[in-house]
């Protein structure tokens, strides 16, 4: 998806989708959009505490990763006219808080689920659930990102990336084997 395009006759760049508004009409169509995303992305975070101690716990965070990767994409292009100016982003900023839309609100279900695998003793006992959860979602937002900028095709897909981020979180407690008697 291409997200950023010169405008015609100039030398400002502007996001397609948003051409022609202004800085407050871009938050608002932000925030629209944030509207209709976040609960589904929600629901799937959410819906993990269902899955604690079923299957294994990487394979219960890869679709988790990759509606990350696939959340982010769709928003945070259309977030970066909220940053043209000090004055935009803080009212970009007092927007998120008014509607708690913020970034606690993806962490912390992550987190109790983490909590609750690492509870079961499915989770490394030395693993910090919120700081994971973080790591997960930055992980996310960083595919996103250099997707954004650079182009699908040109790293990994976003299947790849999501089995990687979690993957490397190192999550799964390691089982010791036991030597086996001679």
């Amino acid at each position: 998806m291409a997200l950023l395009m010169k405008q015609e006759g100039g030398d400002a760049t502007v996001h397609p989708q948003l051409r022609g508004t202004t800085p407050a009409q871009a938050i608002e169509m932000f925030l629209a959009l944030l509207q209709d995303r976040l609960p589904v992305w929600l629901r799937t975070l959410d819906g993990l505490m269902h899955r604690a101690g079923k299957g294994r716990v990487n394979d219960n965070l890869l679709p988790v990763a990759r509606g990350g990767i696939d959340y982010y994409a769709d928003v945070q292009g259309a977030a970066m006219p909220a940053f043209i100016s000090p004055s935009i982003t803080v009212r970009f900023r007092e927007a998120l808080r008014e509607t708690r839309l913020g970034p606690a609100s993806e962490v912390a279900p992550l987190a109790q689920y983490l909590e609750e695998e690492r509870r079961l003793g499915r989770v490394a006992a030395d693993v910090n659930p919120e700081s994971s959860a973080r790591l997960l979602l930055a992980g996310c937002f960083r595919h996103a990102y250099y997707e954004m900028f650079i182009g699908t095709g040109s790293g990994l897909s976003r299947d790849e990336s999501a089995q990687e981020i979690v993957r490397e979180l190192r999550l799964e407690a390691v089982t010791p084997t036991t030597p086996a008697l001679s």
